[in-house]
């Protein structure tokens, strides 16, 4: 079932798009599974569970962290992932910068959606953060990622996608240090087709590829 959904979604994947599998809850073997049919990239939620797969699977993959995250885990998640997708404070950033050896890629999350109980930045809050951001050492801005609201219909998820590509392009001009907009992770298993058509860099596919989580 793995290969039949990983094949299927590469047929329609466009190759500058990456397919990031969303792996929480999901055995070593069934990320392994995955790799195996050309997945490059995994994407974790929780520190502790991706400890755990990162030492039986290694370096083979990238690693993005794809939840959040809290200031006490960074070393630890420094240790694990390539790439934290999740940055969304000025005191988070400061901590990864304070603990990693060399540059170290980051994305901005954005609440594209102003909703209060969930993390982000809200997007008239980004530039500022990226802004202040770009003065620390060791560490880089390679874009934004953003969630959007649950919603029934995936279409109504667009003007949240369309607004997160607006604010990457403009903060692509505004030429920063360590700051380049490469990366703009959107779009999950239900949206991840209207977040290509909105300039997705970067999906986030779980269900789709592994089934429901049992």
């Amino acid at each position: 079932m793995i290969r039949e959904n990983i094949e299927k979604i590469m047929k329609e994947v466009p190759p500058d798009v990456v397919v990031i599998a969303a792996t929480k809850t999901r055995s070593v073997e069934e990320i392994k599974q995955a790799i195996e049919c050309g997945i490059t990239h995994i994407g974790e939620n929780y520190i502790q569970e991706a400890e755990k797969k990162f030492n039986e699977i290694g370096k083979i993959v990238t690693w993005h962290l794809i939840g959040h995250l809290q200031k006490n885990k960074v070393k630890k998640a420094l240790q694990i992932f390539d790439i934290i997708e999740t940055v969304d404070s000025f005191e988070l950033a400061r901590e990864i910068s304070k603990h990693a050896k060399n540059m170290f890629s980051v994305l901005i999350e954005v609440n594209s959606a102003k909703e209060p109980q969930k993390s982000g930045v809200y997007p008239e809050q980004v530039e500022d953060l990226i802004k202040k951001i770009s003065t620390l050492p060791n560490i880089s801005v390679a874009g934004l990622m953003t969630m959007g609201p649950f919603v029934e219909n995936p279409e109504n998820i667009r003007p949240y996608f369309r607004l997160t590509k607006n604010l990457f392009d403009n903060l692509k001009n505004l030429s920063l240090p360590n700051v380049e907009m490469k990366i703009l992770s959107m779009g999950m298993s239900d949206s991840w087709r209207i977040a290509i058509e909105e300039g997705a860099t970067c999906i986030r596919i779980g269900t789709a590829i592994f089934g429901p989580r049992k």
